[in-house]
């Protein structure tokens, strides 16, 4: 049998009932310890007649033919209290079984459903606490243990990748925090999520397992759904691979909000990825934008390329100081578009890949400087 009823609960159902009933309402545990009662001298004592309703899990009606079997009860009708088919605390009214028979089975369903709804409120409350201590944990980059791996199997997350991890910044006065995290799992709809509270005005989400598409898709609803009541921005961090690489998604997340445009509703870091390049020249974004852009370029294309950079975007100069045909030229130049995505003959292109030899060139420098 499971104690689930809290003190506080307990009081809150005699309170309640007590106001339409006008009659004694005792609240126990499965034990026999009465939580609550009209008759406030009761509180703590044991109680008999609730010990033998925990036992038979049936209605127990106390006459005065069979009181003597229940020392220190008064006459009355005590009734089980059930939450998902299990015993959870047994609730009485005082006076003759009799008088009490119409009341009784709506008493025993009013408190039903008063501890229903508490404890799905209190057990949701119980699950954004964990999701918050296992975000928290995430956050360290330090690898996952057992009893972290734990926790996320009991709140339901998938250790599936790949994983996005988004930054929510909400106007504190825009709307209650309960109302923004509902409707954030109401509008995703999906069963591997974290979403909680992080610092100051911050609310995190993490996801896992989902296809590019289809997350981008269920972003964009988010977005649309949300805008309509709230002054919110959502900063979009880099997709990730493993959950020790969480903590550095939701850091590319905060960079797109920092440096994005703050009238637009959701940010991708990719749009301002260049940006937070020059916060740190040696971070971990910098060389993973490097690595990025120029790892799939073998050493000739990428001479090739800070040579067309080191002629101004002029072919047939780059061509005659390269010693190569201007075809030859033409056909490096396709090749990079190829396997980057990014065109060298495109000016932001062009931008985007000559920032990435610069940063290169400067990290290496740091290197043999140390």
């Amino acid at each position: 049998m499971i104690q689930l009823i809290t003190k506080q609960l307990a009081e809150q159902i005699v309170q309640q009932t007590m106001l339409r009933l006008h009659r004694n309402i005792n609240v126990m545990q499965t034990n026999g310890v009465i939580l609550a009662s009209g008759d406030e001298l009761r509180v703590n004592h044991i109680h008999e007649g609730a010990i033998e309703v925990a036992k038979t899990k049936s209605p127990l009606r106390i006459t005065k033919d069979n009181n003597h079997l229940f020392p220190r009860t008064k006459c009355g009708i005590n009734l089980p209290i059930f939450y998902q088919n299990e015993i959870v605390g047994i609730i009485g009214v005082t006076g003759e079984p009799a008088d009490l028979e119409e009341i009784a089975t709506l008493l025993q369903l009013t408190t039903e459903m008063m501890v229903h709804q508490a404890l799905i409120v209190s057990e949701r409350e119980w699950k954004r606490k964990i999701q918050e201590l296992v975000f928290e944990e995430l956050m360290s980059g330090q690898p996952i243990q057992k009893y972290l791996q734990e926790r996320l199997n009991k709140i339901g997350f998938q250790n599936k990748a790949p994983f996005y991890a988004m930054m929510l910044e909400v106007d504190p006065e825009s709307s209650s925090y309960q109302n923004i995290i509902q409707e954030i799992e109401y509008y995703l709809e999906t069963d591997s999520i974290l979403v909680g509270h992080y610092q100051a005005s911050e609310h995190f989400i993490l996801i896992s397992g989902l296809d590019k598409t289809t997350f981008t898709r269920k972003v964009t609803l988010l977005a649309e759904k949300l805008k309509k009541y709230y002054s919110l921005s959502i900063g979009l961090g880099r997709e990730v691979q493993l959950l020790e690489q969480v903590h550095y998604a939701y850091r590319t997340a905060k960079l797109a909000l920092q440096y994005g445009n703050p009238n637009k509703p959701v940010i991708s870091f990719e749009e301002v990825e260049i940006y937070s390049l020059f916060k740190n020249k040696d971070s971990f974004e910098v060389q993973t934008y490097t690595k990025k852009m120029l790892e799939p370029l073998d050493i000739k294309l990428q001479t090739t390329l800070q040579k067309y950079f080191d002629c101004s975007l002029q072919l047939s100069t780059c061509a005659e100081e390269l010693g190569i045909h201007r075809h030859t030229l033409t056909y490096r130049l396709n090749k990079i578009a190829q396997v980057t995505g990014y065109n060298p003959t495109n000016f932001q292109d062009a931008l985007a890949l000559q920032l990435a030899l610069l940063l290169k060139k400067t990290m290496l420098k740091s290197r043999v400087d140390l």
